[in-house]
């Protein structure tokens, strides 16, 4: 099945600690490129829908995902790629100061490729799904596919960039609201919604239209929550160089999983089923957490991992 990903690609400058004799890190990230990546990565046949500059740092990331075998459509080209200066606490966690500007245009889908034109899932989110002007984009080619289409969505949220708070709520509301499947990190919803369990959220945010709602919770592993299940999984204890790109690397894996289920089989998941599609994403953030940058794991690493942490590691409530 082919997957259609839009979103924006950003130059992760990743900062090292002063004194330490390391020169800061250039790695190829932004969400939603990092997921087309980690799709590829998994054998997956995906097209980013992006923008990208001109410059050393576009270069780099498009020679980067196109190593990975993403198909790249552009719409438009901004004056400069979009970066991130990432700095690393003591334990391997990111913070991210942003110079990026979002002006996504859609074109003629009929002059893109045929996995833009018809795919059979759309993924978006992150910065390029709320941020204007291009979000109304992003939303407008979602709801055009949407009928032939799966879609899942993952906020990513990045607070200094989602504007006053009560019309960022309702701006990633209306992208959950589009979904077959949310993904949302707990860091993500402690900002949303300041003081409400991540449960109750979940319940929520199906109730706007979701099959599947997801929250990742860092070492504490994973919640899956469905109408008709919550699932919780742990994390495999591995050492953290950093977590850049972890979520993106557990969406990845979530999609390649599920590929191929429409929105029924979406809705009628088993306490097993998401049981195993928790620990295989998990499995893959693993791997990512383990090394530096936004690297994802192919498909050789990700069986690799998963049968040394074991088929199952879910709890059903």
């Amino acid at each position: 099945m082919s997957f259609l990903v839009i979103g924006e690609c950003v130059a992760d400058i990743v900062r090292t600690p002063a004194g330490s004799g390391v020169a800061d890190r250039v790695h190829p990230g932004g969400s939603p490129a990092n997921v087309a990546y980690g799709l590829a990565r998994l054998g997956r046949d995906v097209t980013l829908l992006t923008q990208l500059a001109d410059d050393s740092a576009g270069r780099l990331i498009a020679d980067h995902l196109r190593g990975a075998g993403v198909r790249i459509t552009l719409g438009g080209t901004p004056a400069r790629t979009p970066s991130a200066v990432v700095g690393l606490d003591g334990r391997g966690q990111a913070t991210y100061a942003f110079d990026i500007a979002w002006t996504l245009e859609a074109g003629e889908p009929a002059d893109a490729t045929p996995a833009r034109v018809a795919p059979a899932h759309v993924h978006i989110g992150s910065i390029a799904a709320v941020t204007a002007p291009g979000a109304d984009t992003v939303l407008a080619e979602t709801e055009r596919l949407r009928d032939r289409a799966t879609v899942s969505y993952d906020p990513n949220v990045r607070p200094k960039l989602m504007g006053e708070h009560a019309e960022a709520v309702a701006r990633v509301e209306r992208c959950v609201a589009l979904s077959d499947l949310v993904k949302a990190s707990d860091e993500d919803l402690a900002w949303l919604y300041p003081g409400r369990q991540p449960h109750a959220i979940a319940a929520r945010w199906l109730s706007l239209g979701p099959a599947v709602v997801l929250v990742t919770r860092g070492a504490d592993g994973s919640l899956a929550v469905t109408r008709h299940h919550t699932v919780t999984a742990g994390a495999p204890p591995v050492p953290v160089v950093d977590t850049v790109g972890a979520g993106d690397s557990f969406m990845s894996a979530v999609l390649d999983t599920l590929a191929g289920r429409d929105r029924s089989a979406l809705g009628g998941l088993s306490a097993d089923e998401l049981a195993g599609l928790l620990a295989r994403a998990g499995a893959a953030a693993a791997v990512t957490v383990s090394r530096a940058g936004a690297q994802p794991p192919d498909r050789a690493e990700l069986d690799a991992i998963r049968q040394e942490f074991g088929l199952r590691s879910g709890r059903v409530s």
